[in-house]
């Protein structure tokens, strides 16, 4: 009876061993092409959903460059509801190339009133950056 259990119990080992290495992986895979068109590499403004992008616009976007070299971005956002709402805005800095450069604002919460118009103000920090995306969400 011992020898018995001793067989089933290195019979289901086994088992589970020859199983348990099997894949059904078939090797390496090429990258998928994203969905959407990759707006954030050729657009200065992006509106990330879409209850931002019926209730927000923007009228205007200045840009300077600062005596020390950094990038200065200022973008007028729009409300086009007749009710408040507030959204979220951060800008990422690109070099020439539009390659980060690793200079990411935080996210900054924004009040839009009725109709009303709020603008906000995006400072680089560093002298690399020389093109930009503004990035507005929903706040939640």
């Amino acid at each position: 009876m011992r020898t018995s259990s001793i067989a089933f119990l290195a019979a289901g080992t086994a088992v589970l061993l020859l199983t348990g290495c099997s894949t059904h992986d078939k090797g390496p895979y090429l990258p998928e092409w994203a969905r959407t068109p990759a707006y954030e590499n050729s657009q200065p403004i992006v509106l990330l959903d879409p209850a931002v992008q019926y209730s927000v616009t923007y009228t205007g976007v200045q840009e300077q460059t600062l005596p020390d070299g950094r990038l200065e971005v200022i973008i007028h956002l729009r409300n086009r509801e007749n009710r408040r709402i507030e959204v979220q805005a951060n800008c990422v800095f690109k070099d020439q190339n539009f390659y980060l450069t690793g200079d990411e604002t935080p996210f900054q919460t924004v009040i839009l009133p009725e109709n009303g118009q709020q603008d906000l103000i995006f400072t680089s920090m560093n002298d690399r950056a020389k093109r930009y995306t503004i990035r507005v969400r929903q706040a939640h």
